[in-house]
């Protein structure tokens, strides 16, 4: 298999896994995804990304924490999130969205069902471990592209293991949680949460996967 074929095979392979097994991973193993994700490029090799990466008890206390906290708290993310959705986005987010009811068994209109999958971001899907990636807040909007191209590596270098992973923007809306919980200064923005571990693989939520648009909708050639 050549490089090319490698990468494309790693690529088809990722998907945002929605159902873990509750086997923690060898730390070993975390710091070889870490250190190949480290390899990407970044705005003046600034390399703004930093990890917090928690083991299997401090992810059940950190569950536990978000549960006491969503009962009081509201949303209050570093990055603002998007206004709206609208046109082929709103297509996209919506289709992935039945996607995954469909294949857990949520029908329209089955509000509770939609709540009880929706709340699963909160237990981490069952994942063994949490990622919290942040940026230094004062190198701005670059420095979280780079840290876009940091989470893509971390994830293809993860599944080049056998290790599945979702990054959630969900969890990050909870920042002040975050802060406290990790001792995070309020110089570091919090991009997002991963979540990793060991792929259920008979679970209905990792039975489907999203689609991608066409070249026609990506590239556009001039000259």
């Amino acid at each position: 298999m050549s490089d090319a074929e490698a990468l494309t095979h790693i690529l088809d392979a990722r998907y945002s896994c929605r159902a873990f097994r509750s086997n923690p991973l060898p730390r070993d193993l975390i710091e070889e995804i870490v250190s190949d994700a480290q390899k990407v490029a970044s705005w003046c090799n600034a390399q703004p990304w930093q990890l917090v990466v928690t083991g299997a008890e401090e992810t059940d206390r950190l569950r536990a924490a978000l549960a006491e906290e969503m009962t009081s708290a509201s949303h209050r993310p570093d990055i603002p999130f998007p206004e709206r959705y609208s046109g082929v986005y709103k297509e996209r987010r919506s289709t992935c969205g039945w996607q995954l009811y469909g294949a857990v068994g949520v029908e329209k209109g089955d509000r509770d069902g939609s709540h009880r999958q929706m709340m699963e971001n909160f237990r981490f899907f069952g994942a063994p471990h949490v990622a919290v990636l942040t940026s230094e807040a004062e190198l701005g909007p670059y420095a979280l592209v780079d840290c876009g191209g940091f989470l893509t590596a971390l994830t293809l270098a993860a599944t080049a293991r056998g290790v599945a992973t979702i990054p959630q923007a969900a969890l990050a809306s909870y920042a002040p949680l975050l802060h406290r919980f990790f001792d995070l200064p309020e110089t570091r923005t919090i991009v997002c949460v991963i979540s990793m571990g060991r792929a259920d693989k008979d679970h209905p939520a990792n039975s489907f996967r999203t689609t991608r648009a066409g070249l026609d909708e990506t590239l556009r050639w001039q000259g």
